[in-house]
């Protein structure tokens, strides 16, 4: 039997269809939605309180006990403690955290858990239906639901680092949902939770799964990502228009240098504070983010030609791009 058509649907059976595609979505993925509770070192144990900072949720996404969950969560913990949706209680260890896209892994022994699936939310489009869920306090999920309200955001990440492409959903997020998923109404993971603007109407973000998946590997092998590195303090500043003019350039802005690492690779190179870098071999350098985007893993080891203006003569140098420890 087929599906009535729009036009045949009244409001009660569309509001029906809404809430069977979110109930169905959720009893899909909520199996793997795990309560994740940190303790800092100088903290009692104690009895756990219901809230306490460095609490989130997380996700089974690997059968032999690997969780995704946010780096902010899990930073500076001594101890991590999971509980799983059936009351089992766990202790975590971190595998490994990348905190310029806020995602983590942590592991927990247990035996018959269920992983979620995989989306791909590079095919996800504004209006889409999306349902973010959480397991704040354990033995209960938290769920809302909304829908995409826009792609290809960017958000801060503590560290200052951007991150890009993430999504804006009106799905508001309720205290202790970070780390946990966003699932389209198939009940596939598309995102991690990630933040929430107070007093922004309910905007909530989420970390693209496809950006998660593309630092996993490097998060299990190494425990990190590597980012390449020349050892500066910058900050972005405007340059003026005749400056511009003078060197022909087709930026606004450049990176001063305000601080230099010794004997790191600028430093090595000869970048002084004060200098303002302005590109790195054929990419423009307007800003902090044009750095940080183009230091990937790849350009480590590698030598590159660093342009820079120093008072009002334009120069270069040949600067070898370090490992970010």
């Amino acid at each position: 039997m087929g599906l009535p058509s729009t036009e045949s649907l009244t409001n009660g059976d569309l509001l029906d269809a809404y809430s069977r595609a979110v109930v169905q979505a959720v009893e899909r993925v909520s199996p793997s939605v795990v309560s994740i509770d940190v303790r800092h070192r100088g903290e009692k144990a104690g009895r756990r309180p219901r809230t306490q900072a460095g609490s989130g949720s997380g996700f089974v996404f690997a059968s032999d006990g690997l969780i995704l969950t946010n780096s902010h969560v899990v930073e500076g913990a001594s101890e991590i403690d999971v509980t799983l949706p059936d009351g089992r209680e766990r202790r975590a260890d971190v595998i490994g955290q990348d905190p310029d896209t806020d995602v983590a892994v942590i592991r927990i022994s247990a035996p018959d858990l269920t992983a979620v699936t995989f989306g791909d939310s590079t095919l996800l489009r504004p209006g889409q239906l999306v349902i973010a869920i959480g397991n704040p306090y354990g033995f209960q999920h938290s769920v809302s639901a909304g829908v995409v309200s826009a792609l290809g955001r960017s958000l801060r990440a503590r560290n200052g680092r951007l991150i890009d492409h993430v999504i804006q959903t009106d799905a508001a997020l309720n205290p202790g949902n970070s780390g946990g998923p966003l699932v389209t109404s198939s009940g596939r993971v598309i995102g991690v939770n990630t933040a929430i603007i107070a007093g922004g109407q309910g905007l909530s973000f989420s970390v693209p799964i496809n950006t998660a998946m593309a630092v996993l590997p490097a998060l299990l092998r190494d425990g990190r990502v590597r980012r390449g590195y020349l050892g500066i303090g910058g900050q972005d500043v405007p340059l003026l228009r005749r400056v511009t003019r003078f060197h022909r350039l087709s930026q606004a802005g450049g990176v001063l240098v305000v601080s230099l690492e010794p004997n790191g690779p600028a430093h090595s190179a000869g970048i002084r504070e004060g200098d303002i870098l302005v590109g790195l071999d054929a990419q423009q350098i307007s800003s902090i983010d044009d750095l940080h985007r183009v230091l990937t893993e790849g350009r480590i080891g590698t030598v590159g030609t660093l342009s820079f203006l120093r008072g009002v003569e334009r120069m270069a140098v040949t600067v070898g791009i370090g490992d970010r420890r």
